[in-house]
């Protein structure tokens, strides 16, 4: 098992590589933003925070996987 670093300057990169699938898996499948977060039922500005790499709840990820038909493991990477 791994100690965590002594501060969070790692997150953010994580957050971007998340963002960055996101994007891409939507774009793979020719969708919209609009047409994510309409039926992922989240705000236009969240699914945006999203793909910018900023904060993200799993209950979101969650709900963008489900509606890009990936497992979540895929957002991960």
């Amino acid at each position: 098992m791994r100690d965590l670093p002594d501060d969070d300057s790692w997150l953010p990169q994580r957050r971007r590589a998340i963002g960055q699938r996101v994007r891409a898996e939507r774009l793979r499948q020719n969708l919209t933003q609009d047409q994510v977060w309409q039926a992922a039922r989240i705000d236009r500005r969240t699914l945006q925070y999203v793909e910018a790499g900023e904060e993200m709840k799993l209950g979101t990820l969650l709900r963008i996987a489900y509606v890009l038909e990936v497992p979540p493991s895929d957002l991960f990477g």
